[in-house]
């Protein structure tokens, strides 16, 4: 009998239990068995990779930029959600603020979310410095909710969003899950409006270690593609994920990310 795969996830909203539980006995019924260890936040669960305590990391795209990082490259991506390849950022403002595009903030202030979260605080600030916008010319309202998740629960995003509605803020930069989810359940209901949509890049991903065979982690990967929406077993752990289908890693989509990293000079062990 052949060893479990063990993945790592972080423990971000109550929902991920069932998720984990769910694709854990998928997994149980094909020649990949797995199971799943969750983590606070996911510098604990990058470190736990690097240590060997885990095989897999379910990890943000900023958790592969630190693992990247931290390795030298000796790491790989082997599948993330088909959302993860066409992820933005929006930036939005209230309705009827006439604001049409990222140098009309200029003189204004921008609320940003978490300092980890990429969509919502690093590549938003990356967007501003290639719209020649730099620290002196838009003022920075900074929202650290929950930090550690990198954003995931979204919390500091929708902080950032009644920062607009309070006038505390003249517009928010948001990642495109927020600015749906607020379509969906009318959280806000036409109190804002998108003003500038950032180009997509590539979010979440299944990271390995290059030491972890392949003999291992084919397999796995090959039964994880096979989800299918179509499924009435599958669909409920899909829906929950947030994905239609799993695809292979488009690693062009991280570029903007890993520049951005740069540029801030963020740390490796951030």
């Amino acid at each position: 009998m052949s060893t479990p795969l063990i993945i790592g996830s972080v423990a971000y909203t109550p929902n991920v239990v069932p998720i984990w539980e769910g694709i854990r006995e998928y997994f149980s019924s094909g020649p990949a068995e797995m199971d799943f260890v969750l983590f606070s936040n996911y510098g604990r669960q990058v470190d736990a990779l690097l240590e060997g305590t885990i095989d897999i990391a379910w990890n943000t795209n900023l958790a592969w930029v630190r693992t990247v990082a931290q390795t030298r490259g000796a790491c790989r991506a082997l599948a993330m959600r088909d959302t993860d390849t066409v992820f933005r950022t929006m930036f939005v403002a209230r309705t009827g603020s006439e604001l049409g595009g990222l140098e009309q903030l200029k003189g204004r202030r921008l609320a940003l979310g978490s300092q980890d979260s990429a969509q919502a605080a690093i590549l938003p600030i990356h967007f501003l410095s290639h719209a020649g916008l730099g620290a002196d010319d838009v003022d920075l309202l900074r929202i650290n909710s929950d930090v550690g998740k990198h954003g995931d629960t979204g919390r500091s995003e929708l902080d950032a969003l009644r920062a607009v509605l309070d006038e505390r803020a003249d517009a928010a930069a948001i990642g495109i899950n927020t600015w749906e989810a607020i379509g969906r359940d009318e959280l806000m209901p036409g109190a804002f409006e998108v003003f500038w949509v950032s180009p997509t890049y590539s979010h979440c991903n299944f990271t390995a270690l290059s030491g972890l065979p392949s003999e291992r982690t084919d397999p796995w990967v090959r039964q994880l593609l096979e989800m299918d929406w179509d499924n009435p077993e599958h669909r409920p752990i899909l829906e929950m994920e947030g994905l239609r289908r799993w695809v292979p890693p488009q690693l062009d989509g991280y570029t903007s990310l890993f520049e951005a990293v740069r540029e801030q000079g963020i740390g490796a062990r951030w």
